[in-house]
């Protein structure tokens, strides 16, 4: 079969594709751990990961070798029918979470969406609350319910009136949380680390408040772990380096290593909350596919210490990037936690994104002028330098 060019390829997009992305290159067609090759053979350092998909690099191969073996034997049954990875992956997730109960999902949008419906339905059991609290630049993912969450208007403009039930207060704002608290309120819904919204990590006095906060008032702490969980921030769940846990929580992105796999995770007195048949469904969700690619990544994660090498780079680059800022001043700050970075760079965020990608290393964007990097958990030392030394280059003084 004749590999089409780039020309055929941008003629098949156009005419094929709605365009919800603007068609760009490099149209990558091979990677391997930390690198990815386009459609002209040019190898690039990914900071991307597929937006914090990919965490464990591309194509590892003990991932690649549990769905290739999988795919052979049995890819899908729907949830009528038990299948051998689902509980299994269930029970390690359980273990490393809250010792709660999974349900799996395909997205994490639809994790977030079936959280939310969650915390209604216990509402709907304490007075008849339905009111959940979110929080400005947040973003949690793109259904309704979703948007309406999220504390970015522009996601959502066109497709009003938003789903109603909830109120929007400032991150790391817990006297504005303590105001928003209504009779009406039933949980409080945010991400660890506001990632898309510009890499802002909750301070440990807000995350510890909001728990405390619930426990007095009787409401549910929700987390959207989509992009922190699965090792990015340096623990497994991020929620578990702040001292706290909460009522339930979703992940996503990682957990497949680039199959569609989500879950969330529910206390287990929240679970007894759904019934068969009636509360919630999915009919891709924990696929034996899906959960053969998941189990194969929570081993990677107990047999290549994966976790200590998230910490040690992590620093290594943070440490790399402040030293970076004293000799340029495009760099306004430099934030995040384990191998979730943001550099804040306002202005010089087009030109300094343009020449990495120049230069061979793809970057992420994030908020407002943030260049957001998302590397392999499984990073080198060697890589970690490289993208150092291309910043150094591509970042202006």
């Amino acid at each position: 079969m004749t590999t089409p060019s780039s020309e055929e390829i941008r003629a098949l997009y156009q005419d094929a594709m709605v365009p919800t992305y603007n068609f760009s290159t490099p149209i990558m067609v091979r990677g391997e751990g930390s690198r990815l090759w386009d459609l002209d053979g040019r190898e690039y350092l990914d900071f991307t990961t597929g937006i914090s998909v990919c965490s464990l690099g591309h194509c590892h191969p003990a991932v690649s070798q549990a769905i290739a073996r999988q795919a052979s034997t049995l890819m899908h049954c729907s949830n009528l029918f038990c299948n051998l990875n689902a509980p299994r992956l269930a029970h390690e997730l359980s273990q490393r979470g809250i010792q709660g109960k999974v349900f799996f999902a395909n997205s994490g949008a639809e994790a977030n969406e079936g959280m939310l419906k969650t915390a209604r339905l216990w509402g709907s059991c304490h007075g008849g609350r339905h009111e959940v609290i979110v929080f400005q630049t947040s973003f949690h993912g793109r259904t309704l319910a979703t948007l309406a969450a999220t504390g970015q208007p522009i996601f959502r403009q066109g497709m009003e009136p938003d789903m109603p039930g909830f109120v929007t207060v400032p991150y790391n704002d817990l006297q504005a949380v303590e105001k928003a608290i209504s009779p009406r309120t039933c949980a409080i819904f945010l991400e660890p680390v506001q990632a898309e919204g510009g890499v802002y990590p909750a301070t440990r006095d807000f995350l510890q408040g909001l728990r405390r906060l619930c426990d007095e008032k009787g409401l549910l702490l929700l987390l959207d772990e989509v992009q922190t969980g699965m090792g990015r921030t340096g623990s497994f769940f991020c929620f578990q380096q702040y001292g706290i846990r909460p009522d339930a929580f979703s992940t996503a992105k990682a957990l497949g290593n680039g199959i569609p796999l989500a879950c969330f995770q529910l206390s287990r007195k929240l679970a007894e909350l759904h019934k068969p048949g009636l509360t919630h469904g999915s009919t891709f969700g924990g696929n034996p596919l899906a959960t053969a690619a998941g189990l194969a990544v929570v081993q990677a994660f107990d047999q290549e210490k994966v976790l200590e090498n998230v910490m040690r780079q992590g620093q290594a680059l943070r440490d790399g990037l402040e030293a970076m800022k004293a000799r340029h001043k495009a760099i306004r700050d430099v934030r995040g936690m384990g191998l979730l970075l943001g550099i804040q760079l306002d202005d010089a965020l087009p030109e300094a994104t343009a020449k990495c990608r120049e230069k061979g290393l793809l970057t992420l964007t994030a908020g407002k002028g943030v260049m957001r990097l998302l590397p392999s958990l499984k990073i080198t030392s060697q890589e970690v330098q490289q993208a150092l030394e291309i910043f150094d280059e591509a970042i202006p003084i």
